[in-house]
């Protein structure tokens, strides 16, 4: 093939011959497949989701509830949910209709214990699962903003924040600063490791009731509701604390 522009007659080599063709070839059939694609394209459907404006505390309790049976059954079904679905539906806004103050331990994976997908959950995490100003001001974020229903304080089998409270060693750093937060549960538990943890979480989840006027005055409403509960890390079961 000769050229025709300006730069005069130049007839390619055989092998740059072959290679041009090749490379409208490939530009032919890309732009034949981006058009096919184009025209089939869909708009992403809605994912059947809890209706938050409806759920009620109780209701919003049971689904994380059921989640967890789900969790120690090992029929998660989170995890066949659609991932690219789930982030376009959520990059604009969140709606999770509950939220979980837990340890920071890693062993209590929140979103895989109650078997939730991405934008369900509002998680708080911080060792010991302990209200401190910044916990409580995005817990009243969940709540006051996002509209959550149930608030669950999850404490969790083996803490090593309340086992280290009550053996009372000094630590380096800030990692002390734990301690009294937790001290009250420790000294109504006598020391106890495990009463301790269960004591610890019904006493955070009872100053998040108590002392945050948004968290009180939505609990009063009837559009929240607070509870404390235990993670057992060895069958997985979540267990409600009265």
């Amino acid at each position: 093939m000769a050229c025709r522009c300006d730069c005069g007659s130049i007839e390619p080599r055989g092998h740059e011959k072959h290679a041009d063709l090749a490379r409208r070839s490939f530009l032919r059939n890309a732009i034949a497949g981006t058009a096919v694609a184009l025209a089939g394209a869909t708009v992403i459907p809605a994912l059947p989701a809890l209706a938050q404006s409806t759920l009620t505390p109780e209701a919003a309790l049971k689904a994380l509830m059921d989640g967890n049976q789900r969790y120690v059954a090992g029929q998660l079904q989170s995890l066949n949910d659609d991932l690219s679905i789930l982030k376009a539906k959520t990059v604009e806004k969140q709606e999770p209709f509950a939220a979980v103050l837990s340890c920071a331990d890693s062993r209590v994976p929140v979103e895989f214990i109650f078997d939730q997908s991405i934008g369900q959950i509002f998680v708080v995490r911080v060792a010991g699962n302990v209200t401190t100003p910044e916990i409580t001001a995005s817990l009243e974020y969940g709540v006051a903003v996002l509209g959550t229903r149930v608030i669950v304080v999850l404490g969790h089998g083996n803490c090593g924040a309340v086992k280290a409270t009550i053996e009372g060693k000094a630590v380096p750093g800030q990692i002390s600063v734990l301690y009294a937060p937790i001290q009250p549960a420790v000294v109504a538990a006598g020391g106890n490791l495990g009463a301790a943890i269960d004591a610890n979480a019904r006493m955070q989840a009872t100053l998040l009731s108590e002392a945050s006027p948004v968290i009180a005055a939505a609990i009063k409403e009837g559009k929240l509701m607070v509870v404390a509960a235990r993670y057992d890390i060895m069958s997985g079961n979540v267990s409600l604390l009265t």
